[in-house]
């Protein structure tokens, strides 16, 4: 007996359902379809699977296989990506993750270092230990090239020639570089300068000139650009190039703005440097004057002749036979000397004096600075000057000669002009042309028009969801699930007719007040739409 009242709900229910119209009935069903579709939706939104992010990717298969065991040891779910290269795991659990395995010392990388050198064997030949220490060598640079910012990854590749007992062809060795990058980064020159010179100081007798550093892309890095390959300059002296004259040139443009204003100059500076090295040595050789001559060294010698020095005068034959006969001495001429003999004992004195002076010499060294600038060339243009009349009208008009030459010359002080070296200043009086764009109505942005749009869709899936919501589905649900009529009082007999039980109301309304009443009304009307049909057939018929 228990089932009767909810057969009779079900069977009421199933009354009120059939008195609907088509209508009513297709929005009942469209809103439940809609709820469903909702529930199911909102059913998986809850039960999604959780967001997977990337562990670490580009592993070796030495440290892939360790990391999956340990996951797999602390029952963290895991994927792998489409051909392997990075591992997943839930999003929310991975950097946890990173700190637990590195704990764990994972991953270990494939880069080695002088930890192979750990696992030497005895035996091993010369040869396997000096190509262990080669890849020891390179996987520590390999490491240390990794830590700078924008490098992802890095290779290096050392080559020591063999070694030679001769001089002449002893052979410097080399190092290969290839680095790849993050995305969007770049190495700048004094980075990649950077590397060479660690790279250099790392290994022995490893010249800078012998790195070579290449992209993932293949350029190369370490060589100067196209335009220093044909001009023979280098990065370095470039840059030194820029630097020059962007600061003559924002020099020119800071002491023309106060004057014109900062937007009506531009200025523009070449220069021409001389980045030659040469280097000048001369040598002088002065005539000292008598007065100011310096002895560097003096010698004086004198020797003194008597009766028992040795024989003096020619030695030979002549010299060695005895004198001849006497004979009466020859008179010689007056004013000339007698002759003595040959090998005669005359005394006499001898001297010698030697005397070095200081050489007046003068040793010259001239280096010519690296950079001297040869030539500048500026071009300077400046705006009209704006002019506002008493009645708002803007209008431009150039500037005067006496201004002109004054902005000429304050440009030739700003820049350093030497008319010696041949500087040139071009200063142009010019007006400039308005490079504003037109502003775009909102109605005729693009931007807005997108967001308009989007706006309007989303307003019109919520106004049509109300609608089928308030009109179409709501209505017969408050019909279907409204409360029961109240039972008849029981005043009122079962048999009574349709007659009697009209007047026993119209007698209670009677009663009444008049709101009073025209709410019963309005719920008798829609509570037993019988009663009322049945008044008003009375009303007419009594009429």
């Amino acid at each position: 007996m228990a089932l009767a009242p909810q057969q009779a709900r079900i069977a009421r229910l199933q009354e009120k359902f059939s008195q609907l119209s088509n209508n009513q009935k297709l929005g009942i069903m469209f809103g439940m379809a809609l709820a469903i579709a909702l529930s199911v939706g909102a059913w998986l939104w809850l039960t999604q699977p959780p967001e997977y992010r990337v562990l670490y990717s580009n592993l070796s298969d030495r440290d892939g296989g360790p990391v999956i065991a340990s996951l797999q040891q602390m029952n963290i779910p895991y994927k792998m990506s489409e051909g392997g290269g990075a591992i997943l795991v839930p999003a929310n659990q991975v950097y946890e993750l990173r700190l637990r395995l590195a704990g764990q010392g994972l991953p270990k990388g494939s880069v080695v270092g002088y930890e192979l050198m750990d696992s030497q064997k005895l035996g091993t030949s010369q040869f396997g230990e000096q190509n262990n220490y080669q890849r020891a060598l390179e996987g520590e640079l390999t490491r240390t090239i990794q830590a700078i910012s924008s490098i992802e990854s890095a290779r290096v590749h050392l080559a020591f020639p063999k070694q030679s007992v001769f001089v002449r062809e002893q052979q410097k060795p080399s190092a290969s570089v290839l680095v790849t990058m993050h995305a969007g980064r770049v190495l700048d020159g004094a980075q990649v300068s950077g590397i060479q010179h660690l790279i250099s100081s790392s290994v022995a007798d490893l010249p800078i000139k012998n790195v070579t550093i290449v992209d993932q892309g293949g350029t190369l890095l370490s060589g100067p650009p196209d335009g220093a390959l044909q001009s023979g300059l280098n990065p370095t002296q470039l840059e030194y190039l820029r630097l020059l004259e962007q600061s003559l040139a924002k020099r020119i443009e800071d002491i023309l703005s106060p004057i014109v204003g900062s937007e009506n100059v531009r200025a523009r500076v070449t220069a021409d440097v001389d980045f030659s090295q040469s280097e000048q040595t001369a040598e002088t050789f002065r005539p000292n004057p008598p007065d100011e001559a310096a002895i560097r060294s003096q010698q004086s010698t004198e020797t003194s002749g008597n009766a028992g020095q040795a024989a003096a005068g020619v030695p030979g034959a002549l010299s060695n036979q005895p004198p001849g006969a006497a004979s009466a001495p020859v008179t010689a001429p007056a004013g000339v000397p007698a002759s003595s003999p040959v090998g005669g004992g005359g005394g006499g004195t001898h001297k010698e004096s030697t005397i070095n002076y200081e050489v007046d010499k003068t040793v010259k060294v001239v280096r010519q600075a690296v950079g001297g600038v040869k030539r500048l060339t500026a071009a300077v243009v400046v705006n009209y000057r704006k002019v506002t009349a008493k009645d708002g009208k803007v209008t431009v008009k150039p500037l005067t000669p006496q201004e002109m030459t004054q902005i000429n010359n304050l440009v030739k002080e700003a820049m350093g002009f030497n008319p010696q070296r041949g500087d040139s200043v071009n200063v142009m009086n010019a007006s400039f042309s308005a490079a504003e764009e037109p502003s775009v109505p909102l109605w005729k942005d693009p931007e807005m028009i997108a967001l308009a749009k989007e706006l309007g869709r989303n307003l019109l899936i919520v106004l049509i969801v109300l609608l089928l919501f308030f009109k179409v589905f709501l209505p017969p649900l408050r019909e279907i699930f409204s409360p029961p009529p109240p039972p008849p009082s029981p005043e009122v007999a079962e048999g009574e007719s349709e007659e009697e039980l009209s007047e026993a109301h119209h007698a209670k309304l009677a009663q009444n007040t008049y709101e009073e009443n025209l709410r019963i009304a309005k719920e008798l009307a829609k509570n037993e739409p019988r009663i009322v049909a049945s008044v008003v057939k009375e009303w007419l018929g009594g009429s």
